[in-house]
């Protein structure tokens, strides 16, 4: 696989208010080092990233409201803002997806003609999995290292609930085989990224 040279890294939501208890149990405790791994790979090499923040009304119960700390970027992404050599851009949603954010993801990467995305951040059965959808049927060539993303244990209908572990398996299964994006890990993203460069 290869990650072509202006390829845009899409960091969504890593917000300070997803250590808060609020979630409930997470899963995958290397995201972070992954995550950053991806950004400082990024900057590196000039490819344009994209960091997207989830802001959740005031007034409400969400540790990702404005206003709260919780709405800040944990503090390895945001010691890593403005450092790159390459384009960046700054989103703010009150969606599940980037896409719907402001200013507009979609009209950004077009007018930069980026074709392909990689998706890491938090949650990934959430807003990562919605952009990633959303991503594909606008055309993009999305990838999503499922390893530079985490989420939470989650409650549904009729009694069921599912582990975070099984919810991402679930998200790379319905991204992967329903051909919204190719699933795979930081290290191949890494290698891919080196083919890219000429």
């Amino acid at each position: 696989m290869e990650i072509t040279e202006n390829a845009a890294l899409v960091v969504i939501d890593v917000q300070k208010g997803f250590v808060d208890g609020f979630w409930g149990e997470r899963n995958n405790p290397a995201a972070e080092e992954n995550i950053a791994a991806l950004i400082d790979l990024w900057q590196e090499t000039g490819r344009p990233v994209v960091f997207v923040r989830h802001d959740s009304p005031e007034g409400s119960r969400s540790p990702l409201r404005v206003g709260y700390e919780g709405n800040e970027f944990k503090d390895f992404v945001e010691q890593r803002r403005g450092k790159g050599s390459g384009p960046e851009l700054l989103v703010t949603k009150t969606v599940n997806s980037a896409f719907y954010g402001e200013p507009s993801l979609d009209g950004w990467l077009s007018g930069q003609e980026i074709a392909q995305i990689v998706i890491v951040g938090i949650q990934t059965n959430m807003c990562n999995e919605t952009t990633a959808r959303m991503g594909g049927n606008l055309g993009y060539e999305v990838v999503f290292p499922l390893d530079a993303m985490h989420t939470f244990d989650l409650e549904g209908p009729f009694g069921w609930s599912r582990s975070a572990d099984e919810l991402t398996e679930a998200t790379a299964v319905s991204l992967h085989g329903g051909r919204f994006a190719k699933v795979v890990t930081t290290e191949e993203v890494v290698k891919g990224a080196a083919v890219g460069v000429r």
